[in-house]
């Protein structure tokens, strides 16, 4: 008989995209959302969907009756927009999931945490699921937060309740309607991705991120962490590539370390008046090449090999323009 799941955070890019993915597996499917969340990206799913907060544990028992699997997708995403709230959705939200979890004997919980919550490599270190979170909380907030609810999932296992925790690097393709990692094809798209810094990340097709979380509940061994990536590129790389897509100049004008923390100030000062697409924390980070080795994931989940950033680059940047926002 089929698993039956459920998805916190199922409205999201990467709940939705997951929702997707299994219901094309032939698994029932409970969304879990919030009255508030625009549904959008489920209406041609076969799911079952739950008005529900990550908050609210009653809500969360509710949902969890008779379910095998739990993905845990819901996050607070867009932190540099709303710093204030990313603790209490990271950990308070997962500490409540676990617990539900706990109470209706759930087999095994998915954890979606992220690449931020390993820290930064020293120079010329590639990141793995064995590197130890290494950052100050006040340096970067969301990853400390991601750090911590990893901890707090991992802490109310066993007793026949597995974890498994993904981690997701930057993640980018169609649907990313909440314009987290899809803010960087909007602001090339508008001209302003001719900035760069010397660092660089790894990024990500979304459903290679979906299909990865299933491969995860299958295959994944308790107590695990399987990084969820795709290519590693310098910023200048990859908004080279974006400036094709997008039809704008390539990338041009290189902030160069020293100037970064005089910059981030500057970002934080204006970032209190207007919405800005990214803030300090940010900036800082994007000194960092954030490289990532995704080999254990492949090789424990049988990950097939992942699909190019260009491709995830140019479905975003084609969703944007069928949605009007480019």
């Amino acid at each position: 008989m089929a698993e039956t799941t459920l998805v916190t955070g199922a409205s999201g890019f990467i709940g939705a995209a997951l929702c997707r993915t299994l219901c094309e597996a032939g698994l029932p499917v409970r969304a879990l959302h919030r009255s508030t969340s625009s549904l959008a990206l489920l209406m041609d799913l076969p799911v079952e969907r739950i008005v529900g907060d990550i908050l609210d544990e009653a809500s969360l028992v509710r949902a969890m009756t008779g379910v095998t699997w739990v993905f845990h997708t819901a996050a607070q995403s867009d932190y540099w927009r709303n710093p204030a709230s990313v603790w209490r959705s990271a950990v308070e939200g997962t500490r409540n999931v676990m617990e539900a979890a706990r109470a209706c004997g759930v087999r095994r919980v998915i954890h979606t945490s992220s690449l931020a919550a390993l820290g930064i490599p020293a120079p010329g270190e590639i990141l793995d699921e064995r590197h130890a979170f290494n950052l100050p909380p006040h340096r970067f907030p969301y990853a400390h937060a991601k750090y911590q609810a990893e901890q707090e999932a991992l802490a109310r296992a066993g007793d026949g309740l597995d974890v498994v925790i993904s981690n997701p690097t930057v993640v980018l393709g169609g649907g990313d309607a909440h314009q987290i990692s899809g803010s960087m094809v909007i602001e090339s798209a508008r001209g302003l991705g001719f900035v760069y810094t010397d660092g660089g990340v790894n990024l990500v097709h979304i459903t290679d991120v979906a299909e990865g979380h299933l491969a995860a509940a299958r295959r994944g061994r308790p107590g695990e962490r399987y990084i969820l990536g795709g290519e590693n590129l310098t910023h200048r790389e990859l908004f080279t590539i974006l400036a094709a897509i997008v039809g704008r100049r390539p990338p041009r004008l290189r902030i160069t370390g020293w100037m970064i923390p005089t910059a981030a100030a500057v970002l934080e000062i204006v970032g209190r008046l207007i919405r800005l697409p990214l803030n300090g924390d940010q900036l800082r980070m994007s000194a960092h090449r954030l490289f990532c080795d995704t080999s254990k994931a492949r090789r424990e989940l049988g990950l097939t090999a992942p699909r190019p950033f260009r491709q995830a680059a140019q479905e975003a940047y084609d969703w944007y323009r069928e949605q009007g926002v480019i």
